[in-house]
């Protein structure tokens, strides 16, 4: 197992159900992850084919050039159950309060609504992220838009302070160029920081499908501690190398007292 801690940044490579044991219960304020959607398409044997084939074009993207990713050949039922397994054990981690934010396509959002809720998560609604894009089939509606369901851990009082106002419901928001892209289906830094802002300053955020590292990015940028588990070793070094050093340009990073 691969493994990279500093005063901010504790970082795992393994398998997320084994490594979440390792993390001490009751420490992230929020948990914000991208998990594999086991989607690409509406029949078995479409979500069989391999990520490069459902989620990336040569021809278009040039996201092919990654290395394929694992746990995303589920069926609905599997996906339901894994998910739900997950976020059981995320919660555990979790503070009373805590926020839960996961990414998910069209095609498994009843699953992981199901998921958030036999979890144990108050689930209290769906995030739009407007991608600006799609892929053009006449004759029916784009579909330009991701989504990010959200719930909390237990009861989250309402701040009714002066002046407070609400996150968007809607987020308008382009993709990652493809020459800046460090993973297929890697979302944007910009967006990840304002999904954030639901989660207190300085706090801790748990990632249990961390990918190439945009969340630890994020959260570095904005003053937050973070922690993330990834699979895939090669995924896993691309994360620590973004986090430790990409991230280091950020004047945040020294926020929360600096950086070991």
């Amino acid at each position: 197992m691969k493994k990279l801690e500093t005063e901010r940044v504790a970082l795992y490579c393994g398998d997320c159900l084994c490594e979440m044991e390792a993390i001490q219960d009751g420490v992230a304020d929020m948990v914000l992850t991208d998990p594999p959607y086991s989607s690409g398409g509406l029949f078995a044997g479409d979500r069989k084919a391999s990520t490069r084939t459902k989620y990336t074009d040569s021809d278009f993207q040039g996201a092919a050039r990654f290395q394929n990713f694992s746990g995303d050949n589920m069926d609905q039922r599997s996906f339901t159950e894994f998910m739900r397994r997950v976020f059981m054990v995320a919660r555990m981690k979790s503070k009373p309060g805590a926020a839960l934010a996961a990414f998910i396509d069209w095609r498994n959002l009843p699953a992981i609504t199901d998921a958030i809720q036999s979890a144990g998560w108050v689930w209290r609604g769906v995030v739009v992220w407007d991608k600006g894009m799609s892929r053009n089939i006449p004759g029916r509606f784009r579909s330009d838009c991701e989504y990010i369901v959200w719930g909390t851990n237990g009861d989250k009082p309402v701040d009714w302070k002066a002046g407070g106002a609400a996150m968007p419901g809607c987020y308008h928001i382009g993709t990652v160029p493809n020459q800046k892209k460090n993973h297929q289906t890697e979302k944007p830094v910009q967006l990840l920081e304002k999904i954030l802002a639901i989660c207190p300053e300085g706090g801790t955020v748990l990632d249990c499908f961390m990918g190439s590292g945009s969340t630890g990015v994020a959260c570095i940028a904005t003053g937050r501690r973070f922690i993330g588990i990834e699979l895939d070793k090669g995924y896993f070094d691309t994360a620590a190398k973004r986090i430790t050093e990409e991230a280091a340009q950020y004047t945040l990073f020294d926020a929360g007292g600096g950086h070991s």
